[in-house]
């Protein structure tokens, strides 16, 4: 049986910058800003939040289905699916679109300026759940806004249990809007920003919305995460990592230690554990999907983060 992962597949093309974005806008001048940056150091990852998140289900030894909208240009992403052994069955060409790309220029402060453009994403409503078969979980993650609306209804209807994962997506939604796709859902996943944005769209309290999930899972970064189910609340401590390299895609990793707990039936304290560990894992490498642990080290980390065996 297989996890039905519903969201984006993108290319990030990352660049630095090196000075000082400071240096080069001046404040005064900001309401006619025109500057060039070089950029001389510039990577290209494979990214997307399903193209994540089945890439770390994957690794735990997972049977990801990804279901995604691509452009003209997918080519390597799909040849890099085919390497990896992930079906892009459900992965719909759109003609006459780029796929998502996000272009994200960096400088010596870390500070970020993206531009995302949606391109295939905005059609992710071509696809329909009910064309996948043998679907026993599923996660509706950042998407296009009308195929995540779908995909949470379709997935309902099916009898699928599936979390919903607003994430960046989260302010497409109007309040009514992100209380009806909780209703539909078993399960929710967002960082405490989010928690509180949702809180503050829906006029309801982190209380309140856990009330209509089977869990409600809220990450906070480097301080860990809490899971509210039943009532309950279990804090799930961070996990060091070897080193922290880069935050692009852990949350999606994170998304990945989730399903694999779900599915396997382990209980709430171990699946989020699982998470958090996933999530250090993904930081102490560059880009979404360049690290590679197998199952057995993913296993002896866990026991030596938590000093139990996962499987």
């Amino acid at each position: 049986m297989s996890t039905l992962i519903c969201g984006s597949i993108a290319f990030d093309s990352i660049m630095v910058f090196h000075d000082r974005f400071r240096n080069h806008i001046l404040p005064e001048q900001i309401h006619i800003l025109n500057v060039s940056f070089l950029v001389p150091e510039m990577r290209r990852e494979f990214g997307g939040c399903a193209g994540n998140i089945a890439y770390n289900l994957k690794l735990l030894g997972g049977d990801p289905l990804i279901m995604a909208t691509v452009g003209d240009d997918a080519g390597p992403y799909l040849e890099r699916l085919d390497g990896l052994g992930l079906s892009r069955a459900h992965v719909t060409h759109v003609p006459g679109t780029y796929t998502a790309q996000a272009f994200i220029t960096t400088d010596l402060d870390d500070n970020q300026i993206t531009a995302f453009h949606p391109g295939a994403m905005t059609q992710s409503h071509l696809n329909k759940v009910s064309d996948a078969r043998d679907v026993r979980l599923g996660i509706v993650a950042p998407d296009g806004r009308d195929g995540m609306l779908e995909h949470c209804r379709q997935f309902a209807e099916a009898g699928i249990p599936f979390i919903f994962d607003p994430g960046q997506g989260l302010p497409m939604f109007s309040g009514e809007e992100l209380v009806a796709c909780l209703q539909l859902a078993d399960y929710c996943t967002v960082n405490d920003y989010e928690a509180r944005l949702m809180c503050e769209r829906t006029g309801r309290t982190p209380a309140s919305l856990s009330g209509e999930l089977k869990a409600l899972i809220v990450t906070r970064g480097g301080e860990g995460s809490e899971i509210h189910t039943g009532g309950q609340r279990i804090d799930i401590p961070c996990v060091r990592p070897a080193a922290v390299e880069d935050p692009t895609g852990c949350g999606d990793a994170y998304r990945a230690g989730l399903l694999y707990g779900i599915e396997a039936g382990l209980d709430w304290a171990l699946t989020g554990r699982l998470a958090s560990l996933m999530g250090a894992l993904k930081i102490a490498s560059r880009g979404g999907q360049n690290h590679t642990p197998r199952r057995d080290e993913i296993a002896e980390r866990f026991r030596e983060a938590f000093g139990t065996t996962l499987w």
